[in-house]
């Protein structure tokens, strides 16, 4: 009997942690983060993980701080055989991760060494990627530095955005280790080493990476925008208050104006110019009100053509 603590927080490690006890191994802890208060009326909501493992029956225990010895003992007491981590939001100490005689293995998001980091998903749509993948990996003590276990790859498509590669990667990833755990457990797994002149970085969305450059190519908007949809989603500004973009598409207008300027207004879009070539804004979410479409949106404030993002 292979004793397995599973570490996750997101809906992206829910399937993962089903399907670990749909296929019978035996889970001795779910450690998940703390409930946080959610929304405009701040109600604690507990994680999708969370809510997974109480559906399942299964134990959960939700430290604040595993870097705090004292909260680390409590998974060490187990006595795990396996660690297994998918998206958990908090770096595990080396005494978590040399305790594990079958260590520490984690789900991550990209295809390794590409997208080290938090936000590997987000990354690679904000690049313009057509493809990534997940990675199988023992964990060390650096970021998203050990050997290569398995590897799967998973295209992106010209509409996927953040939501929907979340969705597609959560269960590539759980096919992927449901593979790969016998081979992990029986000891004849791969082990291969990244190769560091190939590592990239993925750190978490910073509130500059959300602000849309007007400068930049209507490719690179574009990609943006999906690659920060449906969170935490780009922003512009417009007489001096924000305006969150949830979509847009690339437009064929060729009409001329400077980066930032609405140079025509269709029924369904507002089409804007960018460095290069133009982009149509389909849902928007002016300062203060809800997501719109620019159909709605524009029954309502008198925009004009030669107005201009900022």
């Amino acid at each position: 009997m292979t004793k397995i603590v599973f570490m996750g927080t997101p809906a992206f490690s829910a399937p993962i942690l089903k399907m670990l006890s749909d296929e019978g191994h035996t889970i001795v802890s779910v450690v998940t983060q703390p409930d946080r208060p959610v929304g405009r009326k701040k109600i604690m909501t507990p994680t999708p993980v969370k809510e997974q493992a109480l559906e399942l029956g299964l134990p959960i225990y939700q430290p604040e701080k595993l870097k705090d010895p004292e909260q680390a003992q409590k998974i060490l007491d187990l006595e795990p055989d396996l660690i297994v981590t998918a998206a958990f939001g908090q770096i595990l100490p080396s005494a978590i991760l040399e305790a594990p005689p079958l260590g520490a293995i984690n789900v991550h998001a990209s295809l390794l060494p590409e997208y080290r980091g938090g936000a590997p998903i987000h990354q690679a749509i904000i690049d313009g990627k057509k493809e990534t993948g997940v990675t199988i990996m023992y964990m060390v003590d650096r970021l998203d530095a050990g050997d290569i276990i398995s590897q799967t790859t998973v295209p992106i498509e010209e509409a996927d955005h953040t939501g929907s590669m979340f969705e597609k990667l959560s269960t590539a990833g759980m096919d992927l280790l449901k593979e790969t755990l016998p081979s992990i457990i029986d000891g004849t797994n791969p082990r291969i080493p990244q190769d560091e002149a190939r590592v990239t970085f993925a750190r978490n969305i910073s509130r500059e990476q959300e602000r849309i450059d007007w400068q930049r190519s209507a490719v690179e908007i574009y990609n943006q925008v999906r690659g920060l949809h449906p969170w935490p989603v780009a922003f512009t500004t417009l007489s001096g208050a924000n305006v969150k973009l949830w979509w847009t598409e690339i437009a064929d207008s060729q009409k001329d104006g400077a980066p930032g300027e609405i140079v025509e207004l269709t029924k369904d879009a507002i089409i804007v110019r960018t460095g290069s070539g133009t982009l149509a804004i389909k849902e928007l979410q002016p300062s203060g009100k809800k997501r719109m479409t620019a159909e709605d949106y524009l029954r309502g404030p008198k925009l004009q053509v030669g107005d201009r993002f900022e």
